[in-house]
């Protein structure tokens, strides 16, 4: 098996630190995950290379996309990790599916129904339960923004994070909202939802395309500063008394859609009583780089196994992890 891992801003040579820390973490978890196959990963010339890694480190500059589509072919798999935005990662798995390689992770139909949370929101009414949702057109903001009557969340269709989701409860506060939204959403269309009181929460799944295996439910930290919200780590596992049932809104959402393998996220708020999907992540997120510390196999590997139709059938998970988010760094510090 000869395995191409990329992580865009680790590859695309982004500081971001809201973007680089979590980056780099997950990149550095593969690469020590997968150090046992013939792996390689790109590394942004502007990047220093995984210290300690076997995997080894393929230096580009300029355009991924670019590069992708000269070099790709060269490899039998690759394992991407990309933003949804803009549909960069629906776009990437395109090309990498058209070159004849195999992809670890969800196909690109799969990505593109998870890039645009309106899209996933239709496939799964009346599946899994979701929060009241509006589709608003950027020509209908004026006459939308006159009904706004208590909390709700404005948020990119395509946006990946929390970037630009904010809370509103007034008409100032909506169009203030709309604005940021339309500075990062490629899309014609924005969402505007009730906002839910609840706990942040999000469920760490596998799936082999037909079955899908959640392996935690995982707490989210998330501040709000003037209606603006941000997600500050977390902790994994969580207990919560309505964790059985967030698993199996997790475990429907994902085999609801065709095509979501590997590892996937499922974000979700857990109200007074019930579970309430927010978003799909086709791909592999933050409490990747806690589980592979806590389970007793190899994740990383186990990844690779489920796009080939292969589960874990049995797993524990050993101790708490907290995964802190400070400006360019994401540290992990073990509870119990």
């Amino acid at each position: 098996m000869n395995l191409l891992i990329f992580e865009y801003a680790s590859a695309l040579g982004i500081n971001d630190p809201t973007l680089a820390s979590e980056g780099k973490a997950m990149l550095r978890g593969l690469t020590c995950d997968l150090e046992c196959l013939p792996a390689s990963y790109l590394i942004s010339k502007n990047i220093d290379s995984i210290e300690g890694s076997q995997c080894k480190p393929v230096v580009i500059e300029g355009s991924i996309g670019d590069w992708i589509s000269d070099n790709i072919s060269q490899y039998d798999y690759c394992l991407p990790i990309a933003p949804e935005e803009d549909f960069i990662l629906c776009g990437l798995t395109r090309t990498i599916e058209k070159n004849g390689v195999k992809v670890v992770g969800s196909d690109s139909d799969a990505v593109r129904i998870c890039s645009d949370k309106y899209l996933t929101y239709r496939i799964l009414q009346g599946k899994v339960p979701l929060i009241p949702t509006k589709r608003v057109t950027w020509e209908d903001i004026g006459s939308y923004s006159r009904g706004i009557s208590g909390e709700k969340v404005v948020k990119p269709s395509d946006g990946v994070s929390c970037s630009a989701v904010q809370i509103v409860d007034s008409e100032k506060t909506f169009l203030d909202a709309t604005r940021k939204v339309r500075e990062v959403s490629s899309l014609p269309y924005f969402l505007v939802q009730d906002y839910m009181e609840g706990v942040s929460a999000s469920v760490s799944l596998l799936s082999n395309g037909k079955t899908a295996i959640p392996l935690s439910l995982n707490k989210q930290n998330i501040s709000t500063e003037n209606g603006t919200i941000s997600y500050k780590g977390g902790k994994v596992p969580m207990a919560h008394p309505l964790e059985k049932e967030a698993k199996k809104v997790a475990k429907n959402a994902v085999e609801s859609i065709s095509g979501l393998k590997g590892y996937v996220g499922v974000d979700m708020i857990l109200g007074a009583d019930e579970v309430y999907l927010v978003e799909i992540n086709s791909r592999i997120t933050t409490p990747y780089v806690a589980l592979r510390n806590m389970l007793n196999f190899n994740l990383g590997e186990a990844i690779v196994q489920s796009v080939h139709g292969k589960l874990p059938q049995k797993f524990t998970l050993e101790r708490e992890i907290e995964i802190q988010k400070d400006g360019n760094r994401l540290r992990l510090n073990v509870i119990s």
